[in-house]
């Protein structure tokens, strides 16, 4: 292969990843809404050090499992943000329709 294959090939897989990212970002967010329901933290540290030893127990390499670890640590913080981000923001009515007025004080 040449190296526009080679670049072909990585441009390829990059969708994957980001497919990838995305659906977990996804259960992610599924968690984030079974955490709240249950009144349990975001930050978990216990269960993120078994995601960082799922990746590494999975590692075939060339990638050393320091530089797989740092870019988990990344998703993981990212992540952890988007969760964040969602548990923070004021669930809407039932109406789905929340509050439009500008000023709750003037009745129109």
């Amino acid at each position: 292969m040449d190296i526009t294959d080679w670049r072909r090939k990585i441009d390829d897989i990059d969708r994957k990843l980001v497919e990838l990212l995305c659906q977990r970002a996804q259960a992610v967010h599924e968690i984030g809404k079974l955490k709240s329901i249950a009144g349990l933290p975001v930050y978990e540290p216990d269960r993120e050090k078994k995601v960082l030893e799922n990746a590494r127990s999975v590692n075939v390499g060339p990638l050393p499992d320091r530089d797989l670890l740092r870019i988990y640590e990344r998703i993981v913080d990212v992540m952890r943000q988007s969760e964040m981000e969602l548990a923070a923001k004021k669930p809407l009515p039932p109406d789905g329709l929340g509050d439009t007025e500008i000023d709750s004080e003037v009745n129109d």
